[in-house]
C-alpha cells in the first residue's frame, strides 16, 4: 500500500535542517489538497447521493478507527452546532468506542463482531447514510460496519488512500484520496489524514447547503448554544433582514433562536405560520421567502382587481344606455 511505502526521497529526513523537514512537510499537504481536487467528481456524486436519502429523514453514519476514525467523528460532531442537524439523526461508530477518541486502541480496528453488533443495536436501514473511512483502505472494523450498512439497504460512502481496496470496491460511493506515501512511513495522520479531514469537510458542508442549511452563505441553522454563537445569529439575521438590534433580538426570542424562523417572522408571519411554511419549504429558506412573495403578491392583483370592479360596472352600465 502505498500510504504504508518508505519514500527514498525521504530516507535521511532526520539529517536535515528544520526548515528543509518543514518545507517538505508542508509540500506534503499541499499535495494532500491536490488530491482532494482530483477526487471532486466521486464527492460530488457521494454529496448527491446523500441528499437524496437525508432529505427523507434518514440518518448520517460516520464510521472508522484510530486518526481515520477520529476525523470522522469530528467531522459528524461539527454538524450539530454548525448546521443544528438533529443528534438522533447523526450516528458516530469509533473502533473502541469513546475511549479512543483520547487514546490509541490500534487493536479494536480487528473487532469485526463488534461491528456486526453495533449495526444491528442501531437499525441501520435503507434510508440511511454511512460514511466509512480508513487510510489503508482494509481496516476490519470499518470494512464490516460498511458491509453490515449495505446489507440492510443504506448507502454506503467508503473513503480510502489506497487504491484497489475493499471499502473502495465494495462502497456504493468510492473516494480514493491518492496521496502517496508519507514523509514518515506509515503515519497516515499527515497527507493521509489531510486529505480526508478536506474531503470530509466539503462532502458535509455540501450537503448542508443542498439540505438548506446555508442561505446567502451564511449558516441560517446555526445553535446559539454559548455567547460567540448568539451573537452570530444576531448578526446573521440583522444582515439578512436589515433590522434594529432590539427587533432582531426580539424575533430570535419569539423563535426560540431558530434564524430561518426569525427571519419568516419579521416578514409578518406569525410563529405558528413560520413554521408551516419552512415545513412547507423542506426548510429551505429561500422557497419560504419566495412563498411570501408571492402570497403577497397575489393578494396585492385580488385587491386591484376588487377595485377595478366597480368602475368596469359603471362602464357597461353607461354602455347599455348609449345602446339604447
Amino acid at each position: 500500500m502505498d500510504t504504508e511505502r518508505a519514500s527514498p526521497r525521504y530516507s535521511d529526513i532526520d539529517l536535515w535542517e528544520p526548515s528543509d523537514i518543514l518545507e517538505a512537510m508542508l509540500e506534503g499537504q499541499m499535495a494532500a489538497v491536490a488530491a482532494v481536487r482530483a477526487a471532486l467528481p466521486a464527492i460530488e456524486q457521494a454529496g448527491q447521493g446523500m441528499e437524496a436519502r437525508l432529505r427523507d429523514g434518514g440518518r448520517l453514519i460516520y464510521v472508522g478507527a484510530g486518526t481515520s476514525g477520529r476525523l470522522a467523528v469530528q467531522d459528524g460532531a461539527e454538524l450539530i452546532p454548525t448546521f443544528n442537524w438533529p443528534p438522533e439523526r447523526l450516528l458516530l461508530l469509533m473502533a473502541g468506542g469513546k475511549d479512543a477518541l483520547l487514546r490509541s486502541a490500534e487493536g479494536a480496528e480487528d473487532e469485526t463482531g463488534q461491528a456486526a453488533r453495533l449495526a444491528k443495536q442501531h437499525q441501520i436501514g435503507p434510508t440511511d447514510v454511512l460514511i466509512a473511512v480508513a487510510a489503508s483502505g482494509t481496516t476490519p472494523f470499518t470494512l464490516a460496519c460498511l458491509r453490515e450498512a449495505k446489507r440492510c439497504g443504506a448507502l454506503t460512502i467508503g473513503i480510502a488512500n489506497n487504491r484497489g481496496t475493499p471499502i473502495l470496491d465494495e462502497a456504493d460511493c468510492a473516494i480514493r484520496l491518492d496521496t502517496g506515501p508519507e514523509p514518515i512511513a506509515g503515519s497516515t495522520r499527515m497527507k493521509a489524514g489531510t486529505a480526508q479531514r478536506v474531503t470530509l469537510n466539503l462532502l458535509s458542508s455540501l450537503v448542508m447547503v443542498r439540505l438548506g442549511r446555508v442561505h446567502e452563505g451564511l449558516m441560517v441553522d446555526v445553535q446559539g448554544l454559548n455567547a460567540k454563537l448568539a451573537r452570530r445569529s444576531e448578526n446573521i439575521l440583522r444582515r439578512l433582514t436589515g433590522r434594529s438590534d432590539q427587533e432582531v433580538h426580539d424575533a430570535l426570542l419569539r423563535a426560540n433562536g431558530s434564524v430561518k424562523l426569525a427571519v419568516l417572522l419579521l416578514h409578518g408571519c406569525s410563529v405558528e405560520e413560520g413554521v408551516s411554511r419552512l415545513d412547507r419549504a423542506g426548510g429551505q429558506l429561500r422557497n419560504a421567502l419566495k412563498a411570501i412573495g408571492d402570497h403577497a403578491a397575489d393578494a396585492t392583483g385580488d385587491l386591484m382587481l376588487a377595485e377595478e370592479l366597480p368602475s368596469a360596472a359603471v362602464q357597461a352600465d353607461a354602455d347599455d344606455i348609449s345602446r339604447r
